[in-house]
């Protein structure tokens, strides 16, 4: 927990007077891609949601699980699990397979585990840091 009082927390560090690169911002305004840039917030809007992220942590640490396994670990049911993990396929950040009359969902890709990853090491450093 943060020790920080509120005054501190809403505390924003800003420039002092007007100074901004008027080429630098151009030269990053053009390499900026709206229409990725919204594909990707859409990826940190779904990971944004504590069910989702747990969901994605779980399928990064067992690889692989069934939608009951995936329901039995968020506590939730098999209809909800199902939404959630069909929005992250949706998302291109899972993927699934069938077996029978079974469904297993797994990350997409070695780039989904990576952020996931980093966003918790990340999270585990800066707890760290706080204390």
């Amino acid at each position: 927990m943060s020790t920080k009082s509120s005054s501190e927390v809403l505390t924003v560090q800003q420039c002092q007077e007007e100074c901004a690169n008027e080429t630098k911002v151009k030269n990053v305004k053009k390499q900026i891609d709206e229409t990725m840039t919204n594909d990707v917030a859409k990826i940190y809007r779904a990971l944004s949601d504590p069910t989702r992220l747990k969901i994605a942590q779980a399928l990064n640490l067992a690889e692989e699980l069934c939608v009951h396994d995936v329901a039995t670990i968020t506590d939730s049911t098999v209809a909800t699990a199902s939404h959630h993990l069909r929005l992250l396929r949706d998302l291109g950040l899972a993927k699934f397979r069938k077996e029978g009359k079974l469904v297993y969902y797994s990350l997409d890709d070695d780039h989904v585990r990576q952020l996931i990853d980093i966003a918790f090491t990340h999270q585990k450093e800066v707890k760290t840091r706080e204390k």
